[in-house]
């Protein structure tokens, strides 16, 4: 799916605190430490799960046109992924865990880490809204019974909503989307098909919205065009928010860039932006990010005042990330290989993922920024072939069926030939 982008993306900051001439309102302290210590586990799942996001963006952005915009939520995709993790096994576990870069990470560790990580990162900023939902749908069908235990590890760790729903059914898709719709504001109304694919027998969808408020928002009047410079030397007009004076900001210049970063609400959640001096620096930009790199980009921010020009944006974006996955090294999970395994979530071994889906969504005001996410993991059962049709060479052989004893074995490359 095309990106759908007005206007478009670029940078600065900002924030014009709304000022009312009625008594002024004693505004909540900024929320400047978390209500507890991470534990080392946490610790490394966040790091790791940034390592993730921008390995997973680099190489979307490498598979898309060089001129598209971009915006994915890596969280979300990787607690679908890691609904599917918790069921996955052998060489299917192992492409996996290095691909969401847990290595190092027992399965224990990743679960309880993203149970206590769900929990703190709601509520954690009374002033923004934030919403992180999961949930498995699965259809009774008599192919998929998932194991209790698999079921039991997705409510647990990642307190997801758990239903059997009849795929079949022309209420099915519409069902599920409904779910994913209430949790993302009406931002996402759709993941799933409709109707949902004869192949398809669950569902691990997670599900984010985010909005917040600027901790000092843009003042609205002064929004006005302005030049945005594109990567290929050209230029747009795009609406471009400012605050008319100079505001305090996280800023940092590392690697010929300069980092922003913009809180929201009581400072908890901001927007940080790295904007590189020319306009074709993006490419070299976006392929060079690491978790390193970013880490030392966020240790180095200061506090400083300058005047921010913000381009007021909205972003829908959507994609299938079957190649993208693939590419960074998890193929044997998806239904082509015929590989897949899955059996700590249904021993059969017939299970395989058919499709990841993503979509995301984003609206930069004057006021704040509205985000929303849903990854959708498709899961189905290896196929059967209805028939067989011997059309390429092949090995046969001639046995004494009780003992096992072969008699003849021979193989043929082209039956036309005596």
């Amino acid at each position: 799916m095309r990106p759908l982008v007005r206007p478009l993306l670029a940078l600065a900051v900002g924030v014009l605190a709304a000022r009312c001439r009625e008594a002024p309102v004693t505004a909540p302290p900024p929320i400047t430490t978390l209500p507890r210590q991470l534990s080392a586990a946490e610790q490394g799942l966040i790091a790791r799960d940034n390592q993730f996001a921008f390995t997973l963006f680099g190489e979307i952005a490498r598979q898309a046109g060089p001129d598209s915009n971009l915006f994915i939520s890596p969280l979300s995709t990787a607690m679908a992924l890691g609904m599917a993790y918790t069921g996955a096994a052998g060489a299917t576990q192992t492409e996996m865990q290095q691909v969401l870069q847990l290595d190092g990470l027992t399965l224990d560790d990743v679960e309880r880490s993203y149970r206590s990580l769900i929990a703190l990162l709601r509520g954690l900023d009374p002033q923004v809204a934030f919403t992180l939902a999961n949930s498995v749908w699965y259809d009774p069908d008599p192919r998929f019974a998932p194991t209790p235990d698999f079921l039991a590890a997705t409510r647990t760790y990642f307190d997801a909503r758990v239903e059997s729903l009849d795929f079949r059914s022309p209420s099915a898709a519409p069902t599920i989307n409904s779910w994913v719709s209430d949790q993302t504001g009406g931002k996402i109304p759709a993941i799933v098909p409709d109707p949902i694919g004869s192949d398809v027998v669950a569902y691990l969808i997670d599900a984010i919205y985010f909005k917040g408020s600027w901790t000092t928002q843009f003042d609205g009047s002064r929004t006005r065009p302005g030049p945005f410079r594109l990567a290929n030397g050209t230029a747009v007009t795009v609406p471009m928010m400012t605050h008319g004076r100079t505001v305090r900001v996280g800023v940092a210049r590392a690697d010929g860039l300069i980092v922003f970063d913009l809180p929201y609400g009581g400072g908890a959640y901001s927007m940080t932006i790295a904007l590189p001096q020319q306009a074709s620096g993006i490419e070299s930009l976006v392929q060079g990010l690491t978790g390193e790199r970013w880490s030392a980009w966020i240790a180095g921010l200061d506090s400083g005042s300058f005047e921010v020009f913000l381009p007021k944006f909205t972003l829908t974006y959507g994609l299938t990330i079957n190649a993208v996955l693939k590419a960074l090294g998890m193929p044997s999970a998806f239904c082509e290989s015929q590989r897949a395994d899955f059996t700590r979530m249904n021993p059969s071994g017939a299970l395989c993922i058919t499709d990841v889906m993503h979509k995301a969504f984003v609206d930069v005001n004057e006021e704040g920024t509205e985000a929303a996410a849903a990854t959708a993991v498709g899961i189905g059962v290896t196929s059967v072939p209805a028939s067989i049709v011997v059309d390429r060479p092949f090995v046969f052989a001639i046995r004494e069926r009780l003992s096992g004893t072969i008699l003849f074995l021979g193989r043929v490359m082209n039956p036309a030939a005596s």
